[in-house]
């Protein structure tokens, strides 16, 4: 889909930037004994920002990206974004319009005013800043190992992969990092993602290296079979990997971010996020 194509395409122009050396240990982000990321300090005080001219939220997304957002048989728009969007506008009280557009004019929605957010897994891009402000990242896209469930490798590293064969998607921003930093490794690259898990589940090759949200659903999914688990990880290096993913909103509407901000803390400090996550991502990508 269009959305996978940008994705790669930023990936590997962010690639090409200028990097910093491959620290001793993963670029992490912090996450919970549940394995539920952390992106929101949880001892922090909030203050609530001045709501009492809010009255609905109306809010856009998009149903073609499951399990983020998607149509279910009987009509229902439903996904990690759209119950994330109904939490948000639970936490603030307000009532609450959400609908689906194509995702490709969602920016433009915003733009004419005729939305007040965005919650379409859209990515904090120097692009898309140009044309949207956001909150903090609700998401991020990390990448990492996965290897058969029988193969021992606890700590990924460039010393530790040093001559093995290690699997990855061509023309992306995972086999660039490869590249860069695992260069000792052998590096097979394969034309899909479909074509790198098919050849992990042959033991063709013995670790892939990918985009650790699809993997999540992979191996969660019947077309694993079980066979494999992530190993490692996860990394997160933003000139590669990007910055995550954020709630949008018109630009100049600082009030907005602000309320959004508040909504998405408050509701990480009251585990309803991480209730969310485990229900859309019981194998987590972090």
């Amino acid at each position: 889909m269009l959305r996978t194509m940008l994705a790669g395409a930023l990936g590997w122009m962010a690639a090409a930037m200028p990097l910093p050396a491959f620290a001793q240990a993963p670029n992490q982000a912090q996450s919970n004994a549940s394995g539920v990321p952390l992106f929101w300090d949880p001892q922090r005080r909030l203050e609530r920002p001045d709501t009492t001219a809010l009255r609905n939220l109306r809010i856009i997304t998009d149903d073609e990206y499951p399990p983020f957002g998607f149509t279910t048989a009987d009509g229902q728009l439903t996904g990690f974004n759209v119950d994330l969007a109904r939490a948000i506008c639970d936490e603030l009280k307000v009532s609450c319009t959400i609908q689906a557009r194509r995702f490709d004019t969602i920016l433009d929605t915003l733009d004419k005013n005729e939305a007040d957010a965005a919650i379409a897994s859209i990515a904090i891009t120097p692009r898309n800043l140009a044309r949207a402000d956001f909150t903090q990242p609700y998401y991020r896209t990390p990448a990492r190992f996965v290897t058969r469930t029988g193969t021992v490798l606890d700590d990924p590293r460039p010393e530790t992969l040093a001559g093995k064969v290690i699997g990855v998607q061509a023309r992306t921003a995972h086999e660039a990092y490869l590249q860069k930093f695992f260069s000792a490794a052998e590096i097979k690259s394969y034309d899909s993602a479909l074509a790198l898990r098919s050849a992990l589940k042959r033991d063709e090759v013995p670790v892939i290296f990918g985009d650790g949200v699809s993997l999540a659903l992979w191996l969660n999914g019947s077309d694993a079979e079980g066979c494999c688990a992530f190993r490692g990880g996860p990394f997160l290096e933003s000139s590669y990997f990007g910055e995550g993913v954020g709630i949008a909103v018109k630009r100049d509407n600082a009030p907005m971010r602000r309320i959004l901000d508040f909504a998405l803390a408050r509701l990480a400090q009251r585990g309803v996020y991480a209730e969310l996550y485990l229900k859309y991502f019981p194998i987590g990508f972090f």
